[in-house]
């Protein structure tokens, strides 16, 4: 058994930011994560980071009022306002601790628009922003001599009387089953893109985080509203960054009309997510599509810029598709992309179990709503990240002593076992993958209630399965079959969740849009949609809860 005042499950932008800042205030913390630290998913990040600084003469009302706007007015407007007030700060200590932001001809940070704001405050690391900024943190956390579990997977939350006290963890390396003991845990487990295919997210992005949550006791929040990014190859999912857009790219459809001067002629390609891609999907569903595909064109930005300021993105097209981004548009289409929803928290991070908290993706301290802005999640995790810190070790300080009981230790071995000892049975790859793609055919850019029972149907009658799935290597050392299937679970019990939020909002509003209900009705659903797994049967148990509005009154939103 080990202990720490602070465990943070999680290697992302979000859960090294808490460990930074809980071991500079004097904290004992740790970090598990199942990857190497720099392979989290916020490597993968492109675009950049908002923040409205004021010797642009930037106000961060200004960013609050894009973001609650973006959100469809989803987003709890204290949150956001904690959130864009404190991004100056947040942007300035990141190029402190050394991360070498894009500079214009006069030396100052270099910024990008990104879409659904009307100014330019998307700072930025060429198309590489998310590795920029990991690698720094993984830094920082070097230099402050913080303990990493390393290729370490959570199989379970500890809870004893209500109160979290730690984890029950898996060391990939040796097989071998541990508790990690702790005043408070942080979750920054990251998102969930594995429950769609295909996706933008690595294949490590598999819930874990809110499974591990939901299955704790713990509400997750507006899990119905799933982004789809509006520009990702087909062949793959691979994203390609909003910053082409942001630079300047058009998209046509297949006449060669820039087709998004008809859908929002004020802010065109840099409307908000949701609108770009139901714009995208209806010109493919009507017919002006290209195999399922639109055209992302930057050819008139010029070759200069395509290399200096979208070079990743040229690589890419390379690469995957052959493409010279300077001579030839790119075939791109809508893709599952992040999660709105989360575990629900407040401004702190902290949840409604005592002892747990959670920032980043994983999380919804409700800054994103119905739709997140791009460049918005890399701010949402360094501030909340710092925040949820803050809180947890705040907390410690009277937490009581855990008792030293080993049952959820003795149990998880048991269940660990059970699956190693299955002789045959059904593949994890298989399972997945019949899941992930029916919550692409119908709970993705276009909704229906029937589209959206099928997706809940077929759910549960593959959690059912679940206690069919086999583990076909046997060994201990660094077994990813065993991971695969122990990851399979979070993945139904994530899919579980999105699904039954999405059949409760009747209404559609950001990336929740349902082609038999296609009004916003803020008389009726401007709430938000708690979703807990049941103690009793397992199943999702549904309530709502207020959104928090301070300035700003919901109204239409026009791009």
């Amino acid at each position: 058994m080990f202990e720490h005042d602070v465990l943070i499950i999680g290697a992302g932008l979000a859960g090294m930011r808490a460990a930074v800042e809980a071991v500079n205030r004097g904290a004992n913390a740790a970090v598990i994560t199942k990857v190497h630290p720099v392979r989290s998913h916020s490597n993968a990040a492109q675009g950049g980071i908002n923040a409205a600084l004021t010797d642009r003469g930037d106000d961060w009302t200004d960013h609050a009022l894009e973001t609650v706007r973006g959100s469809d007015y989803l987003a709890d407007q204290d949150a956001v306002e904690v959130m864009c007030s404190e991004a100056g700060a947040a942007l300035i200590e990141l190029e402190h601790m050394g991360v070498v932001f894009s500079r214009d001809e006069h030396g100052k940070l270099g910024t990008r628009r990104f879409g659904g704001q009307k100014a330019a405050r998307t700072f930025f690391v060429g198309a590489i922003t998310g590795q920029a900024i990991l690698h720094v943190l993984y830094e920082q956390l070097i230099k402050a001599n913080v303990r990493v579990y390393e290729e370490w997977f959570v199989t379970s939350l500890i809870v004893e009387d209500g109160v979290c006290r730690g984890a029950v963890t898996l060391d990939i390396r040796t097989g071998e089953l541990h508790t990690i003991r702790a005043k408070a845990v942080i979750n920054c487990a990251g998102g969930a893109g594995r429950v769609y295919e295909p996706s933008t997210n690595a294949l490590i992005c598999t819930g874990d985080g809110y499974a591990l949550a939901y299955r704790a006791g713990a509400p997750l929040m507006d899990m119905e509203m799933v982004q789809y990014h509006p520009t990702t190859l087909a062949s793959n999912g691979v994203l390609i960054s909003e910053a082409a857009r942001g630079e300047g790219g058009y998209l046509l459809n297949s006449k060669g009309d820039r087709f998004m001067l008809r859908y929002a002629p004020e802010y065109k390609e840099l409307a908000s997510r949701d609108v770009v891609s139901r714009s995208e999907q209806t010109e493919i569903n009507e017919g002006r599509g290209i195999d399922g595909t639109v055209l992302l064109d930057v050819r008139h930005l010029g070759r200069k810029v395509v290399e200096e300021k979208l070079g990743y993105l040229q690589e890419v097209a390379h690469d995957f598709m052959g493409i010279d981004l300077a001579e030839q548009p790119i075939p791109v289409r809508p893709g599952m992309h992040y999660m709105m929803g989360g575990i629900k928290t407040d401004i702190n991070g902290a949840t409604s179990v005592p002892g747990l908290y959670a920032a980043g993706e994983v999380a919804n301290v409700s800054v994103h709503g119905g739709n997140r802005l791009g460049a918005n999640s890399l701010l949402d995790t360094v501030v909340f990240g710092r925040r949820s810190a803050l809180a947890a070790i705040e907390y410690g300080k009277s937490a009581g002593a855990g008792s030293r009981n080993e049952d959820l230790l003795a149990s998880e071995k048991k269940r660990i076992q059970a699956l190693l000892d299955r002789p045959k049975g059904l593949r994890s790859a298989s399972v997945r993958r019949e899941l992930a793609e029916t919550m692409h055919s119908h709970v993705a850019v276009f909704r229906d209630q029937q589209g959206m029972e099928r997706a809940a149907a077929k759910v549960k009658e593959l959690k059912s399965a679940y206690g069919k799935v086999a583990v076909d290597d046997k060994g201990k050392v660094f077994n990813t079959d065993l991971i695969f299937a122990l990851e399979l679970r979070n993945v139904i019990d994530t899919a579980e969740a999105i699904c039954a939020s999405a059949l409760t909002r009747k209404e559609s509003r950001g990336a929740h849009y349902r082609v038999d209900m296609k009004k916003r009705d803020d008389a009726n659903w401007l709430k938000h949609i708690l979703v807990r797994q049941s103690a009793a049967d397992g199943d999702p148990k549904i309530d709502t809860a207020p959104v928090t509005i301070t300035r700003w009154q919901p109204v239409e939103r026009k791009y």
